[in-house]
């Protein structure tokens, strides 16, 4: 009785994946694109984002350095250079120049997928 009911199961699942698969099959080739105008990789970088509330702006490139100002998520901000996880910006709404952590503030990835 169990095994009669797994077999009816498995035929049942089957013949209701079967369609799905097939028209996703068959839908892919045409909903991709024929022709990319440029490349993915020709555009620009993404810009930096400050990717939590708020993210304290530091004279030196430590943690235990002294905390100059805040930059938060809303404020527009310059990269001047990279030292290791660190970044030496300027925040353009308050003027305040110094380094902050890359664990909180980094460009998103973009994906290229040619």
């Amino acid at each position: 009785m169990r095994s009669t009911r797994i077999a009816i199961t498995a035929a049942t699942l089957g013949a209701l994946a079967l369609p799905v698969l097939s028209a996703t099959a068959s839908a892919a080739p045409a909903a991709a694109p024929t022709a990319l105008a440029s490349s993915c990789y020709d555009l620009p970088p993404l810009p930096y984002e400050v990717h939590t509330a708020a993210v304290t702006i530091r004279s030196r490139a430590t943690t235990n350095s002294t905390a100059l100002g805040i930059l938060y998520r809303s404020h527009k901000f310059t990269v001047h250079k990279k030292s290791g996880n660190w970044l030496y910006i300027t925040d353009r709404t308050t003027g305040v120049k110094g380094w902050v952590s890359g664990t909180y503030v980094y460009r998103d990835v973009r994906m290229c997928l040619d």
